[in-house]
């Protein structure tokens, strides 16, 4: 098993624009495989043909991020919205085919609760199924077409604190279920699941097949081996369920410990985190080839 290894772009700069394409080399310096950005917005600026480029030049892989919101969510009780949220994953398919990625990850289902200024709100059964019904309806209809591109969209469970669609393996594993096609499957996140599962490395055995992409985050949502996930542990899982894909570093760092400050959002660093970023790396990737070993 080879699992290739990234960095989330938001670790460097966000938002992403073409005066950052020089950190495609740093990325590939360090010893990762691919970077994963954020699907870009047209007022980013990027260029497909010359980001494309730059990362053949600097031989860097590419996955993206989708970036939902209220106006693009398949879940919404609003047609608008929902009639938004299947253009928006379109045109992730279409993005994803002019940067030659494959996979287009996250919580494609829309919905941001409290991070984006939403606080929860009750639902009685009949909205829950609703929502639900509305959830498989819409990637029901965008997967077909990312199968037919050669892409896969990944859906992300994120914790209760973030969404109030999809917060579990096994909510993610009915929703892939239903729609039953090649063309969606499942992206974990160990960050969201070190709240909301049970088990993570049971986690990944019931994902087993559907699993198409992993982040492979610290609790606390820093450096991999500066927290309390057991590495070992979920790489065994992972290598047990045959899993040969990308797995990604997402470390959000928290570079100020003052009360009251606000942390539900990134910061640029402030120090030199190259050590920091090869370090985890290289404990990542020895729990990989160890576990892989280990079968």
């Amino acid at each position: 098993m080879k699992n290739p290894i990234g960095i989330i772009s938001m670790q460097f700069v966000r938002p992403f624009g073409p005066q950052d394409l020089h950190l495609f080399r740093k990325v590939r310096d360090l010893g990762f495989d691919f970077i994963e950005l954020l699907v870009p917005e047209k007022e980013d600026g990027l260029d497909f043909a010359q980001t494309r480029q730059a990362l053949a030049d600097a031989g860097l892989g590419v996955v993206l991020a989708a970036r939902v919101n209220l106006q693009r969510s398949i879940a919404s009780a609003d047609p608008a919205a929902r009639q938004g949220g299947l253009d928006y994953l379109k045109r992730c398919i279409e993005v994803a085919d002019g940067l030659g990625a494959r996979i287009v990850g996250g919580p494609l289902y829309g919905e941001p609760l409290v991070f984006a200024g939403r606080p929860p709100q009750p639902h009685g059964p009949e909205d829950i199924a609703k929502r639900a019904e509305w959830t498989v309806e819409g990637l029901a209809a965008v997967a077909p077409i990312a199968r037919s591109a050669g892409k896969v969209l990944a859906l992300e469970p994120l914790n209760r604190f973030e969404t109030d669609i999809v917060c579990t393996t096994g909510q993610a594993i009915e929703v892939v279920d239903r729609v039953n096609d090649k063309g969606l499957g499942i992206l974990l996140d160990t960050f969201h699941m070190n709240m909301e599962e049970r088990s993570i490395p049971d986690a990944i055995r019931a994902a087993g097949h559907r699993l198409v992409h992993f982040q492979a985050n610290e609790n606390h949502r820093g450096f991999p081996g500066t927290g309390a996930m057991n590495w070992p542990a979920i790489m065994r899982a992972l290598a047990e369920i045959g899993y040969a894909g990308p797995v990604s570093l997402e470390p959000f760092r928290r570079d100020d410990d003052r009360v009251a400050l606000p942390i539900a959002h990134w910061r640029a660093p402030h120090q030199d985190e190259d050590p920091k970023l090869r370090a985890g790396l290289g404990l990542v990737r020895s729990c990989l080839e160890l576990a892989e070993a280990a079968r």
